[in-house]
């Protein structure tokens, strides 16, 4: 295969040649524009976004892939990802499989609504080492409280511009990595999900991903999934090089005869083994949070819609629109349809359970559509027409879930909603204050709505989460005046 085209790590336990440290891939996360991959070319040297647009719009819009080498001489394999919240999905793919963090924070910007939803992808996927690099560090205060976001994490001022802290990174990742590695390594048969697919002239069709559980070899006969499609292991290769076999716990890229480049695709899956993994379309789960009619389940690369049933004690059967390649114990990430929004969690319990009725209750909504809203759902809209909504935690989980399917409410801050109407009305209002200003303080917008400081914060982290306003040190302008 091609020098330079394909991403790798290091194996865990022992590799192909030799014995080693258990093999890890550390996952970047953060909001647009906070300097992930800027931050990354600093650490390793390489630049992560590949694509044409990617350097014309400047931000990142799909994975990216390095190789850095820590001061203890352990070599991790790092997943760089999109900080724009268009761009979730393929930051929750990027996030799978990672064993450790670098969450990165712009110190001019601090925690923004991005910043908050990533970390919550984090937790839901049982990512919890890692470390918070505070970009820009050099160009404003650093002292930024990262502590909600990303408690215990070792907090490091960083400036990719200067080089400034870039020592102290490197050090402070090599001591998370340390932490990581503690984890069980994968056993059983091979599992590897798809994240690129990409063709090499000669060489034929290569996928690349990280490799769950098993060993990858050479002249190995797999199956991808859920198409049932077989295929075998030409080559394998780890950050480039080749080896006969590649281990649980790293990144590699296998090049697979018998497969057409249309025949595979990322959110596929490659297995081995009769004990391997099977497609299904329901999975029963315990979730950290209270589903709407209807979500998105992510797993792996992959993500399908369902109709959550309530089995009691936070346990669930999701009844998927196309089919998941599930484990026990494999992490899902569950997101609300529309808006969509991170809402939690939750563990596989039953890969491929039997159908259940739900327990008696409220009818299922029909296949077309979700259910009307409750008289409680209902009341909860009109609590939120206001300026000052209350917070989530004095209203009901269930009308919210309810509200955010039905598109009446969004999510503001990381424990806020507004009624989208009120939200539409105040964005026109301070779009139009910016018109006639240039620029806008907290304080400004405080006064101008009427309201407090944590509201008027909260609306303007939204707004420059939405790229409708740049933050200036206090000061907001217009995104598009900004150029």
């Amino acid at each position: 295969m091609e020098a330079g085209t394909v991403p790798g790590g290091a194996p865990r336990g022992h590799d192909a040649r030799g014995a080693g440290p258990r093999a890890l891939t550390l996952g970047t996360a953060g909001h647009i524009d906070h300097g992930k991959t800027a931050l990354v070319r600093a650490l390793t040297g390489v630049e992560t976004d590949r694509l044409p647009e990617e350097r014309k719009r400047g931000i990142s819009i799909a994975l990216g892939y390095a190789q850095l080498e820590l001061p203890s001489g352990r070599t991790v394999s790092v997943v760089d990802v999109p900080g724009h919240e268009r761009f979730v999905r393929t930051m929750v793919a990027g996030a799978t499989g990672i064993d450790f963090y670098l969450l990165v924070v712009a110190a001019d910007d601090g925690v923004m609504p991005q910043t908050r939803e990533h970390a919550a992808v984090l937790r839901a996927l049982g990512v919890y080492v890692g470390v918070v690099a505070i970009t820009k560090s050099d160009v404003a205060d650093p002292a930024v409280d990262v502590a909600a976001v990303a408690p215990g994490a070792e907090v490091v001022p960083v400036s990719a511009r200067t080089g400034d802290g870039v020592v102290e990174l490197r050090a402070a990742l090599d001591r998370a990595a340390a932490r990581a590695a503690l984890r069980d390594a994968a056993a059983g048969p091979l599992v590897l999900h798809v994240d690129r697919v990409f063709t090499i002239r000669g060489a034929g069709t290569v996928v690349t991903g990280t490799l769950w559980s098993g060993t990858a070899s050479r002249g190995d006969e797999v199956k991808l999934l859920p198409t049932g499609r077989t295929a075998r292991i030409r080559s394998v290769e780890v950050h480039d090089a080749a080896v006969d076999c590649a281990g649980a716990g790293q990144r590699v890229a296998l090049n697979l005869a018998g497969l057409g480049r249309d025949e595979v695709a990322r959110g596929d899956v490659v297995v081995a083994g009769a004990d391997g993994p099977a497609p299904a379309y329901r999975v029963e789960a315990e979730l950290d949070c209270v589903p709407g009619a209807r979500v998105m389940v992510h797993h792996g690369t992959r993500e399908a819609p369902a109709r959550p049933v309530e089995l009691g004690e936070g346990r669930w059967q999701l009844r998927l629109q196309s089919p998941l390649v599930t484990r026990p114990g494999d992490r899902l990430v569950i997101r609300s349809i529309a808006p969509p929004d991170t809402l939690g969690g939750g563990v596989v319990l039953e890969a491929r359970p039997a159908a259940r009725a739900a327990p008696p209750g409220p009818a299922p909504p029909p296949a077309s559509g979700p259910p009307p809203l409750t008289p409680s759902a209902l009341a909860t809209e009109a609590r939120l027409r206001t300026h000052e909504p209350p917070a989530d935690s004095e209203l009901d989980a269930a009308d919210l879930a309810a509200l955010r399917v039905h598109g009446r409410a969004a999510r503001v801050g990381p424990a806020m909603h507004f009624h989208v109407e009120v939200l539409a009305e105040l964005r026109a209002r301070l779009v139009a204050l910016l018109e006639a200003e240039t620029t806008i303080t907290l304080a400004r917008v405080r006064d101008e709505l009427g309201t407090s400081r944590k509201y008027a914060q909260a609306l303007l982290e939204h707004l420059d989460a939405e790229r409708v306003t740049l933050r200036r040190g206090d000061e907001r302008v217009l995104r598009r005046r900004s150029r």
